[in-house]
């Protein structure tokens, strides 16, 4: 009889959801640098390298979480997961060189982040692991909160707006 709420995770499913996890930041890392690199406004250029780099340093954690458990690291975000995982349109909308566009897809694919780190959380993970897993889900929502604002100000100024190019 086991005294636990739920089952316990294999190392390999911890392996596995590790692995997602490391996709989908790297899937972030490279949404943010591409939008980075696309958006006009300097302020949204820095806060999306920033992010790319937050992202970069979470892939970091989880890859070294998979050695300690003796798995491999997922080592590149495969494009087809990411076009399921919310970047599909990054490449369309910062070469139309629009900030509310890249604003809208860099929102789509934190929702898609933020789910993943949900998901993961909802398992029962080894301490360590969900300690880590929960501090960059923290990072990841807070993230997803100022992309949100950020879009719904981007929104609001072109709607109220009319520009001439």
């Amino acid at each position: 009889m086991h005294s636990e709420q739920a089952k316990a995770a294999t190392n390999e499913e911890v392996i596995s959801t590790l692995n997602n996890l490391i996709e989908t930041c790297k899937d972030g890392q490279n949404g943010f640098q591409t939008s980075a690199e696309g958006v006009q406004n300097s302020n949204l250029k820095s806060t999306f390298y920033e992010y790319s780099q937050q992202r970069a340093q979470y892939v970091g954690e989880l890859q070294a979480l998979v050695r300690e458990l003796g798995g491999d690291p997922e080592n590149s975000g495969s494009t087809a997961a990411a076009l399921h995982r919310g970047w599909i349109n990054i490449k369309s909308a910062v070469t139309g060189q629009d900030d509310a566009a890249i604003l809208n897809e860099a929102e789509r694919g934190e929702d898609v982040a933020k789910d993943q780190y949900k998901k993961a959380l909802e398992m029962s993970l080894p301490a360590n692991v969900s300690t880590v897993i929960q501090r960059q889900y923290t990072g990841v929502q807070a993230a997803h909160d100022a992309v949100k604002a950020l879009r719904n100000a981007a929104n609001n100024a072109n709607s109220s707006t009319s520009t001439g190019s």
